[in-house]
Formats: structure tokens, C-alpha cells, sequence
């Protein structure tokens, strides 16, 4: 058997498969953990079918030497749990690729003469131990003794990460993890595989988040008070992690009976003066929008989160997809202002996340931050980030006698008051009313109601999230992208190696920065990036820019784009123009 090529060595991509209930993200959170902890960076991301029991769910796990922060297709190290994980991944593996399994399992399911295989008998072990149940932490020390990391604390983090099991249970994971170190480490020690993963101290002090803390705790840094949604994958995680924080930071979070009553509980809790989130996916984002008009007449700030996957109606519900931003562009009947944010990794999404709150405050417009599953499930330790710019910007104000919630002003921007908050009366209304919120049908008042709410647009659009260029200014191909796209792009480009082709990632979509159209102009080529089936974000960009980026690299078919993809869908579109 031949070991990984050399220049593997300072990283390597375990991919872990199995059936749903099998317990692969046990796997997976144990080794990032400890991986982290260790001082190996570490990057996870899953994609999984739609069930609690069978069907295959992988899991890539990067261990590298550098920041490591994209879904790569390459597996060096595949782990297949269950008969029916190699053929799951077939067209991911190449004959560099070794398989760590059962002889069993694997012999039934692919002709082991085409591929790296090293026998492992997990099932036999993990019976020696106490049950099939402990083949997960085997086959998490199997992978630690692999490439080579020390096990100096491992048997306290076992005993810690299963601190809520029984004694029994607990002594018996020990037992499963040391077996797996030990047969790693013969592997390790017979030269059929070799790593040089260098481990740096600083980075067991760093972060280790998930796109859902990441949200989460932006929004904690935005100070939201009060969160209420129906679960709904992949955004439930949001919801999940700040159920956990309500004692700590004094916050109400309320699982609502649908969505309809959520988006209506936000709207109601901003009215009295919290600030107020909502985090939902496409078809429960279908349910709040006419609560997202509602938000748009009463002038009441609320944050949606929209973390994004495939559909029409249920589609495929646990997979990825940028298929939504014309959804949230245009949802809500009349016309109102809004503004869109799309975070491109996890520091985007907890910094953008908390920005959307002082904007929604600011300007008493809804506020969207658009994620979607590949970011909200992905995982990779961060450093500590600086915060020390981060704060809520006040724009409540104490109202007295003869207070006017909608007073003609400006900038279109009326003095929010809170009920309470002073002498004045806070009155709200859905139908158009006058500026003390009493319902009107003066036509010329209308229409001085209308462009008071829609001048607001004119302050937004000079504070709008400026779009990053990754690479030179001097470039003559520029790709375009937004959310998710941008660590797998910025990979494809090093991978590419040209200094000629450059990166414009928007992380704001709308209101659309009044720049763009100069970045386009000064690319001889331009080519847009997006994971739905119609450019949403191309067709975004000519209505405003006039400007057509003809040169499409579309992806829907539930999956998140790698980074040898990308740089090959690049390859093809400039070799055939010759660029």
C-alpha cells in the first residue's frame, strides 16, 4: 500500500459515513474537540438525508497544519459505518483514498481490489467492550492514533464529554478510545500512512463555533431580548442555542405553535421596547411574510434570521441552497424599506448578525441575515474575535405630551418611543394612518406617509456593508459572490494560483452597493457564483447595474460547492475563452 502523496502530509480530509442514528456526529464532535484542544486546526461540515434511522449521512473532518475553513471533495481517510457508505461517496474517492473498516462490511459493498484498504474489525472490538454502541469512540481514537496526536489528557476529555452517562458507560468509552489510539497508532507505526500535521498551543485557546453559535451569539451581541420561532431545520439550531443562554443573559426565548404567531410575538415584544429576532427557513419564512409587511407599516424593528435550503414547499429540508433572496427581497405586500445581510463564514455571521439589530433599531425596518444549512452546520475553530467595536446604539427616545409615533421628518426616520418610556402615547396601527397612528384615508397623506418610509432608503444606502475584494485591484477576471460562497472560492483561488483573477464577495445585498457597477466594468471578464438554479443575485445586480454577468457557475442540487469544483467550473469557463 502506497502512503498519502507528500504533499497531503501537512493536512487530511477524514470523511466519516454511516445511517442516520448511528451516531457519526459523536464521532465528529469528539474529534474536533480534542483535535482543537490538541492545537490542530480543524474544519467539520455534514450533509444528511431527511430521517431519524438509516439512509447515509457523511461528515468531513480537515485536520490541518493552517486554518483550514472549506468543503473540500477530497477524502484521504474514508471511515464507512454501514454497508451502502462507500458507494455513498463513490465519486469522491480516487485511489489515493484509504478505507478504514470492517472487511465485512466493506466487501459487500465495493471490490476492494480498486482501493487503499485497511481491515479494522470495529464491530468485534466494540463487542470485546460492551456493545456495537462504542464503535463511534473507536473509531475516533483509530483516527487520533492515525495521524499521531497525543493522548496525554484524552482519558479525562472522555471522561468529561460523557460526564452524563453512567460510571459504567463512561470507564467503558475510555476503554473504546485507548483501543482505537492503539490500533491507530500501529497503522501510524507501519508506514502505510503518514502525516506531518504541525500543532500550534495558541490555538487550543481559540474559539470552536458552528454557524448556529455564531448567529446566536451575534445576536446576544446585539442585544436581543426576545427570540420566538417554530423549529425548522436547518435554522432550529439558532433557536436552540439561545434557550441556553436565557438564564445568562436575561433573555425570553419562545418556541411559538407556528410561525405566524412567532413573527407576530417579535413584532409585539419590539413594540414594548425588546429587541426582537425571528429565526425560520423558506417555508416557514412563507407563513411570517405577512407579519413582514406588517413590521414595514408599523415601522417596528425585528430581526429575521432566514437560514436557507432547497425547495419549492418541503424539498429537500437537510440540504443547502441560495435560493431565497428574491423571497426576502420581495416578501411582505406594498412597499417599504429592508435591508438584506448574507455573512460569507462564522466571524461574518456573528458580527452582521449583531450589526442587524442597531440597523433594525436605527432605521425600524425589518432586517434580514440570510445563512443556510452548509453555513449553519459547519464548524472550525476561530480566534478569539475583537468585539471591543461591538455595542447597541440607543434610538429609543422618552416621549412627552403631544409625542407623534410617525411625525414627518427628513429622513423619513420618526423618534421611536416605547410605551411607558415617558409622557407620550404610543399608538401603532396596520392600516395607513396619520402621524399619532390614527387611520386615515387622505389620499395626499398617503402618499407623504409612503415616501417618508421610503426615504429611509436614502440614509441606508450610506452606511450599506461595503463588498470585499479578495485578491488584487489589478485583476482582469473578477468573481462575484455572497454568503456562504466565500471561504470555498477564496481556496479555489489559491488553488488556482492566478494573481490576474480576483474575488468580489458581498456580504450586504440589498440595498446593492452603488459601487458595484465600477468593479464590473474593470474585469474583462466577470463570472457570478451562486448555489440556486436562476442567478438570483445576477439578476439582483442587472436590475441595478444594467450590467448582465453572462458567465454563470450555478449549483442546486442540495449541495454546498468544494473547492476543487469551483477552481475546476473557473478552469473550464476561462480555457474555453481563452482569458
Amino acid at each position: 500500500m502506497n502512503a498519502l502523496r507528500a504533499q497531503k502530509k501537512d493536512e487530511v480530509s477524514v470523511v466519516l459515513c454511516g445511517e442516520a442514528g448511528q451516531g457519526i456526529q459523536t464521532v465528529e464532535q469528539i474529534l474536533v474537540r480534542y483535535l482543537k484542544l490538541s492545537g490542530f486546526h480543524v474544519f467539520a461540515t455534514k450533509e444528511y438525508m431527511s430521517r431519524v434511522r438509516g439512509g447515509s449521512n457523511s461528515t468531513q473532518i480537515r485536520i490541518s497544519s493552517k486554518r483550514a475553513s472549506a468543503y473540500l471533495d477530497r477524502i484521504d481517510i474514508l471511515i464507512p459505518f454501514h454497508q451502502g457508505g462507500i458507494k455513498h461517496v463513490e465519486k469522491r474517492i480516487t485511489p489515493e483514498t484509504i478505507i478504514l473498516g470492517d472487511r465485512e462490511v466493506i466487501s459487500k459493498d465495493s471490490p476492494l481490489e480498486v482501493k487503499e484498504f485497511i481491515d479494522i474489525p470495529f464491530s468485534k472490538i466494540a463487542s470485546d467492550i460492551g456493545g456495537r454502541i462504542y464503535v463511534n469512540t473507536i473509531a475516533a481514537g483509530v483516527v487520533l492514533g492515525t495521524i499521531g496526536v497525543e493522548q496525554h489528557f484524552l482519558t479525562n476529555f472522555i471522561r468529561e464529554f460523557f460526564s452524563k452517562k453512567s460510571e459504567d458507560v463512561i470507564k467503558r468509552n475510555i476503554d473504546a478510545i485507548k483501543k482505537g489510539y492503539e490500533v491507530g497508532t500501529q497503522i501510524l507505526n507501519s508506514g502505510k500512512i503518514e502525516f506531518t500535521i504541525r500543532s500550534s498551543p495558541r490555538i487550543k485557546d481559540e474559539n470552536l463555533l458552528n454557524g448556529s453559535e455564531a448567529v446566536g451569539l451575534g445576536a446576544l451581541a446585539g442585544g436581543c431580548k426576545f427570540l420566538s420561532s417554530y423549529p425548522m431545520s436547518p435554522s432550529t439550531g439558532v433557536m436552540v442555542f439561545l434557550s441556553q443562554q436565557m438564564e445568562d443573559f436575561d433573555i425570553v426565548v419562545e418556541q411559538a405553535e407556528d410561525e405566524i404567531s412567532a413573527i407576530n410575538m417579535a413584532i409585539g415584544a419590539s413594540y414594548g421596547g425588546a429587541r426582537s429576532m425571528v429565526t425560520t427557513s423558506g417555508g416557514g419564512f412563507a407563513l411570517m411574510i405577512e407579519g413582514v409587511s406588517l413590521a414595514g407599516m408599523l415601522e417596528i424593528p425585528v430581526v429575521i434570521h432566514l437560514s436557507q435550503r432547497p425547495g419549492p414547499a418541503t424539498g429537500l429540508p437537510t440540504r443547502t441552497e441560495q435560493a431565497d433572496l428574491e423571497l426576502a427581497l420581495y416578501s411582505g405586500h406594498g412597499e417599504f424599506p429592508r435591508i438584506i445581510l448574507a455573512p460569507g463564514n462564522l466571524k461574518d455571521a456573528f458580527f452582521l448578525t449583531q450589526k442587524a439589530f442597531n440597523l433594525a433599531d436605527k432605521y425600524q425596518i425589518p432586517v434580514f441575515v440570510l445563512t443556510d444549512q452548509y453555513l449553519i452546520d459547519s464548524l472550525m475553530n476561530l480566534p478569539l474575535l475583537d468585539i471591543s467595536d461591538t455595542r447597541d446604539e440607543n434610538h429609543v427616545v422618552k416621549t412627552h405630551k403631544g409625542y407623534k409615533r410617525y411625525e414627518l421628518t427628513e429622513d423619513g426616520i420618526s423618534p421611536r418611543g416605547i410605551p411607558g418610556f415617558g409622557e407620550g402615547l404610543v399608538g401603532v396601527d396596520s392600516d395607513e394612518h396619520d402621524e399619532e397612528a390614527h387611520i386615515t384615508e387622505d389620499l395626499i397623506l398617503r402618499e407623504k406617509m409612503v415616501d417618508k418610509r421610503l426615504k429611509k432608503l436614502d440614509s441606508i444606502k450610506k452606511e450599506i456593508v461595503p463588498p470585499e475584494l479578495v485578491g488584487s485591484s489589478n485583476y482582469r477576471v473578477l468573481i462575484t459572490g455572497w454568503g456562504s460562497t466565500y471561504n470555498v472560492v477564496r481556496e479555489a483561488l489559491q488553488e488556482l494560483g492566478r494573481e490576474d483573477i480576483s474575488f468580489l464577495h458581498f456580504k450586504q445585498v440589498y440595498p446593492l452597493y452603488e459601487g458595484t457597477r465600477d468593479y464590473l466594468q474593470k474585469a474583462q471578464k466577470n463570472i457570478i457564483i451562486e448555489n440556486n438554479a436562476t442567478s438570483q443575485f445576477g439578476k439582483l445586480i442587472k436590475l441595478y447595474t444594467g450590467m448582465d454577468i453572462e458567465a454563470k457557475i450555478l449549483k442546486y442540487n442540495g449541495l454546498a460547492f468544494s473547492v476543487e469544483e469551483v477552481a475546476a467550473e473557473i478552469k473550464k469557463i476561462l480555457g474555453k475563452e481563452k482569458v
